[in-house]
Formats: structure tokens, C-alpha cells, sequence
């Protein structure tokens, strides 16, 4: 295809993206095949604001192949930044009728289309001119006299301009003979412009999807204007540390992000509920898609927060908590769309809003929006830094029984101290006669890490009471692997590593535990046990430096540069 360009004035436009507006500026040429706009064009053929439009958009996601199909919510909301709300119609509430109505008088945007069931589909018009897999738009409602009763009437748009509705109510029908002449005045349309009446009833019946964008996200159950009070937080599922899937795999279920929420203020006096929405969106999806990526599947779950843990915030609750508590309220269905969102109702408390893949180890970023009708506090849920360690008890000599010392001075060698060279072999041949374990073996910088913990006098080599106090922790090391090694497979998984890192005494964020499982485990997301140690012994080195450079215990060092280089080079 061979395709020239079209000059126009140079323009910029600005689109909602993911919790900010972002400035997209193009060039002033057009894509075109002989002569005319290849893509988004309006009738006047000197009206380029529609196309400028389109290439800002498919700059913005990378292509124009990548605005191919989607959803009409996505665009509504990259164009106003509001949030958008599902309605599956044949399951539809009984009062949509006027949830639609207030949302036209709001402003809202609402689009509806007809699901396809394969791709002959798509596009194919229906006997009565509707178009399958095609995004509408609906512009009105309202209600007439005929043949004695009130009909309710809603007013659709076919963006083609073309192509209308010819069943009852439609431009030509019979139905308008039976109306007052000032209403049918006031409502009928013959033109062929895409836009065409049909009735409300048969509108649920036609269609199977409607979607509603709402501008300030108006509260529409009810015929007040209300203003939502709205928070907006940034997430990430990571395989191995924070893509846990959903509630069907209760292992890793819980390790996915944690949000809070606090219904402080119910609906109204008397009552005891709040209403609120929540919004969970995958991001840059579109962008991705020349990496051979797409939507992933997507939803969220609400959980009670239990007593213990009300008013609290450095709490990242943990897989029993899900075990035995089950969900309060939860988004209509897991699905492959940029967003889901649901508006829920549930009695004043603290609930925990849980964003997931279906499956887990699917990777994405996602942006969550919590809309509530009265203020509410919300806030993101994690574990606060922390170690609690054993406190070691510090012998002499003479309290190391016979055996070891004599187990010692075999290891040594004449300078009765231990090496690296000479620790990385005993660790090995010890560890290789545990073939429970699975390992590579401990590394030089393995080795080094554990003498930089121990290694009190500074020698670069471990002494007897220094070599003693490093096998005792080793040994607690492995009862803590064997124990968290849930599946017996010699390795540690992503969830059994968070909890056995908890066992040993740290708690960590989503963040530092999802560097320590893109620095400690093997290419199949496994940890294995010279690893594990490893790991473990650099926390420990890492804490205690810390708190050693932390001398008024206020949480905060100060490092000049020649501090800070001894640090990170020798610690």
C-alpha cells in the first residue's frame, strides 16, 4: 500500500493516561491513499481535527495498529479521564433506565455494542440493520404517550453516520403515527445520519453491553448530584514476588499488593452502608503489544479488616488470613479488558481491596481508583522494615565442646583460621552430603558475604568463636529451608521464600522482596539453598551495619563518601 501525506496546521493534544494528563504533540501529516484520509475522517472534507486527533492517540500507544479493537471505555477515559462503569444487559438492574437518564443530564458519555460469538461476526449487520461487535453511542432517552401508555425510548447514534435501526421506533416506523404531533416533531429524525429511536425494551433485548463514562464519577443511584471523594494508587504484579493470581490459588493469593480502605460515613442518616467504586486498570497494554503481549485477564476481591489489624498500616496480611476468611464483596468477573470496575455497597469498616491476574506470574502494572460517595481514607497496605534476629550469645574458647574444636583445627589448618578458599570447600562438601537440598554450590561471594558478618577482628579470615557462632546460624538457615520447603522439591518457591524470610525474622516490602527474588533465584523463579543463606546473611550483615552507623536510633544515617564506599565495596 502506498501512502502519501496531507498538510494541515501542526497540532497537540492532551490525554488522561493512567492517573495524569499527558501532552502528545504530532507533526501535521496525514496518512492518505489516493487522495483521501485513510483512517478517521469526517464528512467535510476539509475537517482535519478528527485525524489529528486519531494520530496524537495512535502516537501516544505506539502505532496506529495498536488502537486496532478495545473497548469504548478506553476511550472514553483516555480522552476525559473519567471512570467507567459496565452494565451486562440482560442481567441489567431494574433501574437503568434512570441511571442512564441521569447520566445524560450529567454529561456522562455512554457507549453500547453487541457481542460477537465468532469472527464472522464481527461488523455482520443483523436483519433489523445492527451492526455486531460495533461501538454505539447512546445520545438520549424519553418517554412517550402511545396507545395510551408511556414508552420509554432510547436514542442511539451509529458513529458511521450510516447504517440505522429499521425495528419499531426507528426513523420511518408506524410507531411515530401514534404520537403526538409535537412530540414526534420534537423527536423524529428521517435523515440517514446514523442516528435512530428504538425502545427501551428492545434495546436490552438487541444489545448486550453498555458502558458508562462518568465525567466526575457522579453518583447515579441516586437523583442528587454528589460529588465522589477519589484516591488513585500505582501497583505492579512481578512474577516470583508480587503476581500472586487470584483466589484460586490460596499459596500465592496473598502475596499480591494490599490496599486499604476506611467506610467511615454511610449513605445516609439511619443507615449503615457506604457506596463506593472501585477501579482496577492494566496499563500500557497497547504498547506492548509488538512484544506479542496483550490484555491480561483481571479482577479484584474486598476482605474485612479483623480486628487485630484495624487502625494499622505496616501490615501485609499473610496467606492464613485468606485461608479462613473469605471475601466481603468482590468485581463482577475476572476478564481481558484494560479495566474493570464494579460499585459495590458494604457496611462501614476497613476492608482490604486485593488487585489481581487470574493466573499467577503474569506481569503488569496497574493503576487502582477508589470513588466513594463520602470521604473515605484509603492507603497501601505493605510490611514495615524490620528484622528481629536471635540475640547471639557470645562464648570463649573454653564453652565450644571438645568435638567441634577438634573438628576445627582439621578445617584450619596450621594458622588455626578459616579462609575464604577454605570455607567455600567445607560448606560444599558438607552441603553435598544433604541431597535433599538442591544447589550449586556456595560462590566465593557467598563466602565472603558470611566472613564480612562474622569477622570481628577484621583478620579477612574466621577464628574458632567466629567459625562457631557462623555454623550455628547455618544450621538454624536449614531447619528454616526445610521447614518453609513446603513441597519438598529442595528449593525454595517465591511464597515459601517470603515466608520463611518472615520465620528468620525480617519483614520486607513488596518492593525489596521483589529484588531479592530477581537477585537470589535460579532462571524457573527457585531459590536454592547456597542462595538462601546468602540472602539471609546479606540481610543480616545489612541490618546490623545500619544500626551500628545509626548511633541517635532515629531511623536515618548520614554517610560521607568514604563511608559510603567502604560500605557497599567491603560489606
Amino acid at each position: 500500500m502506498t501512502l502519501t501525506c496531507c498538510w494541515t496546521s501542526s497540532p497537540s493534544g492532551q490525554f488522561w493516561q493512567f492517573g495524569e494528563w499527558v501532552e502528545v504533540v504530532v507533526d501535521d501529516r496525514l496518512p492518505v491513499k489516493d487522495g483521501k484520509l485513510l483512517f478517521v475522517h469526517s464528512v467535510e472534507g476539509t475537517e482535519f481535527w478528527s485525524a489529528l486527533l486519531e494520530k496524537a492517540y495512535a502516537k501516544l500507544n505506539g502505532c496506529y495498529e495498536a488502537l486496532s479493537g478495545g473497548s469504548t471505555s478506553e476511550g472514553f477515559e483516555d480522552f476525559t479521564g473519567g471512570v467507567t462503569e459496565m452494565f451486562d444487559l440482560p442481567k441489567a438492574p431494574p433501574d437503568l433506565y434512570s441511571i442512564i437518564h441521569r447520566a445524560i443530564e450529567r454529561g456522562s458519555l455512554l457507549g453500547c455494542s453487541i457481542d460477537v460469538t465468532s469472527t464472522r461476526d464481527k461488523e455482520a449487520v443483523t436483519f433489523k440493520k445492527l451492526v455486531k461487535g460495533h461501538a454505539y453511542s447512546v445520545t438520549a432517552v424519553d418517554e412517550v404517550v402511545y396507545r395510551g401508555n408511556m414508552t420509554k425510548l432510547v436514542r442511539i447514534r451509529n458513529p458511521w453516520g450510516e447504517v440505522e435501526w429499521t425495528g419499531a421506533w426507528s426513523d420511518n416506523s408506524r410507531e411515530w403515527d401514534s404520537v403526538d404531533r409535537s412530540v414526534r416533531g420534537r423527536l423524529q429524525n428521517q435523515s440517514d445520519d446514523g442516528e435512530f429511536w428504538m425502545s427501551f425494551s428492545d434495546f436490552l433485548r438487541e444489545f448486550s453491553r453498555l458502558e458508562i463514562c462518568n465525567i466526575t464519577a457522579d453518583a447515579l443511584q441516586n437523583s442528587q448530584l454528589k460529588k465522589w471523594s477519589s484516591s488513585l494508587y500505582q501497583g505492579e504484579w512481578r512474577r516470583g514476588s508480587t503476581a500472586g493470581g487470584c483466589r484460586n490459588f490460596p499459596a500465592t493469593f496473598w502475596l499480591n499488593p494490599q490496599f486499604k480502605i476506611a467506610l467511615q460515613h454511610p449513605d445516609a442518616p439511619g443507615q449503615s452502608e457506604c457506596s463506593f467504586l472501585v477501579a482496577l486498570m492494566q496499563k500500557d497494554r497497547r504498547k506492548k503489544r509488538r512484544e506479542g503481549k496483550d490484555m491480561e485477564t483481571i479482577g479484584f476481591a474486598l476482605y474485612e479488616v479483623p480486628d487485630e489489624f484495624a487502625g494499622r498500616s505496616g501490615v501485609h496480611l499473610k496467606r492464613d488470613f485468606f485461608l479462613t476468611h473469605g471475601s466481603s464483596a468482590r468485581s463482577e468477573l475476572f476478564i481481558n479488558l484494560r479495566e474493570v470496575s464494579s460499585r459495590l455497597r458494604l457496611p462501614a469498616g476497613e476492608y482490604i481491596i486485593v488487585p489481581s491476574t487470574f493466573d499467577p506470574n503474569k506481569e503488569a502494572d496497574f493503576v487502582l481508583r477508589v470513588f466513594s460517595e463520602k470521604p473515605a481514607a484509603s492507603e497501601e497496605l505493605d510490611d514495615e522494615v524490620e528484622a528481629e534476629l536471635p540475640t547471639e550469645v557470645e562464648v570463649d574458647e573454653s564453652q565450644i565442646d571438645a568435638a567441634f574444636k577438634n573438628l576445627f583445627r582439621q578445617l584450619a589448618g596450621p594458622d588455626m583460621e578459616i579462609s575464604l578458599t577454605e570455607l567455600q570447600t567445607i560448606l560444599n562438601r558438607i552441603i553435598s552430603k544433604h541431597k535433599d537440598l538442591k544447589t550449586d554450590g556456595f560462590t566465593k561471594e557467598s563466602c565472603r558475604s558470611m566472613i564480612n558478618l562474622m569477622d570481628t577482628d577484621g583478620s579477612g579470615k574466621l577464628g574458632l568463636t567466629e567459625f562457631h557462632v557462623l555454623w550455628e546460624k547455618i544450621k538454624r538457615y536449614l531447619t528454616i529451608f526445610r521447614q518453609f520447603d513446603l513441597d519438598k522439591s529442595g528449593t525454595m518457591s517465591s511464597y515459601e521464600m517470603r515466608m520463611a524470610l518472615e520465620s528468620a525474622g525480617f519483614k520486607l516490602t513488596n518492593h525489596l522482596f521483589q529484588l531479592i527474588i530477581l537477585r537470589y533465584t535460579e532462571a524457573d523463579m527457585a531459590v536454592d539453598f547456597d542462595n538462601f543463606v546468602t540472602c539471609l546473611v546479606r540481610l543480616e550483615t545489612m541490618f546490623k551495619t545500619f544500626k551500628t552507623l545509626d548511633t541517635d536510633a532515629d531511623g536515618q544515617i548520614t554517610l560521607n563518601f568514604y563511608q559510603w564506599i567502604t560500605l557497599t565495596m567491603f560489606a
